[in-house]
């Protein structure tokens, strides 16, 4: 198991940081409460886990971590189901109602993301602040396969409104129809969005650019993608800056190494403009 040790990562910036004395014009940390809940298993916590906990995963209202053993340390929340990719439905069953009984008041959106998952939290929030979380919505990456109404990307990040996660947790006589494992668990949790009527949210931004990526940044940029993606897309499986939204949300696929270098890229660099240089004109 490689560990990386990062001494000086507790000391990364925040927001506040990138604008140096400019004023926010609004806090969005507080007007936008986000939960984000990580997929894990025991065996990734010192190789994967960590380092979201280390990164990213400071910026949000609330954070915790589902795995198949609790962890009282780390902490992680344990699920009572064996490990593997075929029980992660099971697991994502009990952390969405784990959730809505203990942590529905703590925040207005709840994401789930894995353990490989790179979140930019201010970009969510500022996709969010427009959004109405007590409509029946959720939004991600869309795939238009497997469920009438497609579903969205687990690894790139799902997120349910307040309203959504409600009707999740309370309408039994829909939810028990629900799979309650197997099956890959976005598909499944997008068939059971649709069985409860919650609608598929729209995460294009106003130029037809993504926000939520099922892939890491190089793959996205240059269109490394498996075959299955160029059939499962809902937006052409797109390549290239261009097609980048400038407000990202999410990556996936990305490995501890690669979560501080975008903490770097995305917090710490600062460019300077010069009113005379050709890149301005």
């Amino acid at each position: 198991m490689n560990t990386i040790h990062c001494p000086h990562c507790q000391n990364i910036v925040g927001p506040s940081d990138i604008f140096d004395d400019r004023i926010y014009v609004k806090n969005l940390t507080d007007e936008v409460r986000i939960l984000v809940w990580i997929l894990t298993g025991p065996q990734y916590l010192d190789s994967r886990t960590i380092h979201v906990k280390q990164t990213w995963g400071r910026r949000c209202n609330v954070l915790l971590f589902f795995s198949s053993v609790e962890n009282k340390t780390f902490p992680t929340i344990g699920v009572n189901t064996t490990e593997g990719r075929e029980h992660l439905t099971a697991k994502s069953v009990f952390a969405w109602n784990y959730i809505y009984k203990n942590h529905f008041d703590d925040a207005d959106w709840f994401m789930k993301a894995d353990d490989n998952t790179y979140v930019i939290v201010e970009n969510l929030r500022y996709f969010l602040s427009t959004k109405n979380t007590n409509e029946l919505i959720f939004f991600g990456h869309h795939f238009q396969a497997i469920n009438k109404n497609g579903f969205f990307s687990g690894g790139s990040g799902y997120v349910l409104s307040k309203a959504a996660l409600k009707r999740y947790s309370t309408t039994p006589s829909i939810t028990n129809k629900c799979r309650k494992d197997g099956e890959a668990e976005d598909a499944a949790m997008g068939e059971c969005m649709e069985k409860l009527g919650v609608e598929v949210g729209d995460s294009i931004d106003s130029k037809g650019r993504s926000r939520f990526h099922c892939f890491d940044v190089r793959s996205h940029v240059f269109g490394h993608y498996p075959k299955w993606y160029y059939s499962y897309d809902s937006h052409g499986a797109k390549k290239g800056i261009e097609n980048i939204s400038d407000y990202p949300v999410s990556f996936h696929y990305i490995d501890p190494k690669t979560m501080y270098l975008l903490e770097f890229y995305i917090y710490h660099l600062k460019l300077y403009y010069d009113q005379f240089s050709p890149i301005l004109q």
